[in-house]
């Protein structure tokens, strides 16, 4: 751990708690956007953990989690440092969107430019700035509107360090994900950062259970990472290989016929969907077994449409 956290031209030394407001760009009415960033440093020696949400913002579990923690104060550091960032795209919080207003998904748009689009400087000034400090980080996620995600770690399985941050994180599912260029966690990983993804919930609305889970896990990572003594045990997670979608067919009035983790034995009715009419109706049947990690609650769909990820154990 560095002596000092340097950032936006200011010293954080041990032992300090400390809000700093980041000057990102303006709006066009010429108001101010900042970025605020928590930092909390213990009074010893240890690793540096980056805590982020709000990449899409509309995806507001995340946020709540990492503003819980802050409001509480239950970040009470032995060793190391956490860097917080509740809301990374300020922009799309304001206005409920996943994107930016120039139309870009942020988390595409790594390692981003000092003189390109918004979404690309905001990227940038992460990269030069935020993951140069740090040795490993979370990055909260949810599903997207009117699609749930059971409470889930993404990460490469494959990569010890992050099957180690994984278990230690002991979220109820753990799913293999590949890097996705351009993504945050593909390029810190190439600048050797460690960021794992949670993902828990849907878009726009609060999921007590995920915001728990991402609080818990979090504690449990720190611990991991000794940066407090106190361990919170947790039931080992079910390790997924892979996951397929389930899409519908035919367009109509979709009913599922499962619970979100529920395990999925082949053949098992999974949803019926019918027309509006009251003359037909399609069964939608498991062709493979596994666990119901996402769930799109949409009752209207169309063909085509995903209805339900299934998670493929190891």
């Amino acid at each position: 751990m560095p002596t000092y956290i340097h950032l936006n031209h200011q010293k954080i030394a041990a032992g300090e708690n400390r809000l700093i407001n980041i000057h990102i760009a303006r709006l066009p009415t010429h108001t101010p956007i900042d970025l605020p960033v928590q930092v909390i440093r213990g009074k010893e020696d240890g690793a540096v953990l980056l805590l982020m949400a709000g990449l899409h913002g509309d995806e507001i579990n995340g946020i709540e989690t990492i503003r819980r923690m802050i409001f509480d104060q239950t970040i009470q550091l032995k060793r190391g440092t956490v860097i917080a960032i509740p809301i990374v795209n300020i922009y799309g919080f304001l206005q409920a969107s996943r994107d930016l207003p120039d139309g870009k998904d942020l988390n595409r748009c790594f390692p981003g430019s000092a003189n390109g689009s918004l979404a690309n400087r905001i990227a940038w000034f992460i990269m030069q700035e935020i993951i140069p400090q740090i040795d490993v980080g979370i990055d909260f996620h949810t599903g997207a509107v009117n699609r749930t995600n059971v409470p889930q770690v993404r990460c490469k399985t494959g990569n010890m360090t992050n099957r180690e941050l994984a278990t230690a994180f002991s979220a109820p599912f753990v799913l293999n994900a590949e890097f996705r260029d351009k993504s945050i966690r593909k390029e810190a990983f190439r600048k050797g950062k460690n960021i794992i993804v949670f993902e828990g919930g849907e878009a726009q609305r609060l999921d007590e259970r995920s915001i728990n889970e991402g609080i818990m896990g979090t504690y449990r990572m720190m611990h991991h990472m000794q940066m407090i003594d106190d361990n919170i045990p947790n039931e080992p997670s079910i390790w997924l290989k892979s996951s397929t979608w389930i899409r519908a067919k035919i367009s109509g009035v979709c009913r599922l016929c499962i619970a979100p983790g529920q395990f999925i034995s082949k053949g098992q009715l999974l949803a019926i969907i019918t027309d509006p009419y009251g003359r037909e109706e399609f069964p939608v049947i498991a062709r493979k077994e596994g666990y119901a990690i996402g769930l799109n609650y949409q009752s209207v769909i169309n063909a085509g449409d995903a209805l339900l990820h299934i998670g493929i154990p190891e």
